[in-house]
């Protein structure tokens, strides 16, 4: 129900925000220092491929090098990820987490730094979506200022 102005999206693999990815960082930086948006919302799936392909141990070609930084995050939480009972409930939890560090990488972005130093309201909200009911879920993940932020960093 929004018009075509009121919404601006980057989308790819795994839903991941790396610093040398400049096309993110583009949309990221012509978002908030040309449009002056207030909010930025970091969106994951349940069940996204993406994810799934990190967990596996099993090569998957050249995206292996874009979600090797999901892999790493993987293997950084394994245990207490593979604590959970059931191989789906496992991937949404990844698929959280993986919403919670990219909150997090969008804020360590020289782009939101910058903004926070010239006092331009921001927001990072953490939301995830599930394609098997068609709700959006707000996570409660939500960063404004760089207190939240470290916060945050030192929680996950």
């Amino acid at each position: 129900g929004l018009l075509p102005v009121e919404l601006f999206v980057h989308r790819n693999v795994g839903n991941l925000v790396i610093h040398s990815d400049f096309n993110c960082l583009s949309v990221l930086q012509y978002a908030v220092d040309i449009l002056k948006i207030k909010h930025v919302i970091v969106c994951g799936h349940y069940g996204c491929g993406g994810i799934k392909a990190a967990m596996s141990p099993h090569p998957h070609g050249l995206v292996d090098n874009w979600l090797r930084h999901v892999r790493d995050m993987y293997h950084r939480q394994q245990a207490k990820i593979d604590s959970i009972a059931g191989e789906a409930e496992r991937l949404d939890r990844l698929c959280e987490m993986n919403v919670v560090e990219q909150v997090i990488n969008v804020g360590n972005t020289t782009i939101v730094q910058e903004a926070g130093q010239r006092g331009q309201n921001l927001a990072i909200h953490g939301w995830i979506y599930d394609i098997a009911d068609g709700l959006l879920r707000n996570m409660d993940v939500c960063v404004t200022a760089r207190a939240e932020l470290e916060a945050l960093q030192a929680g996950r």
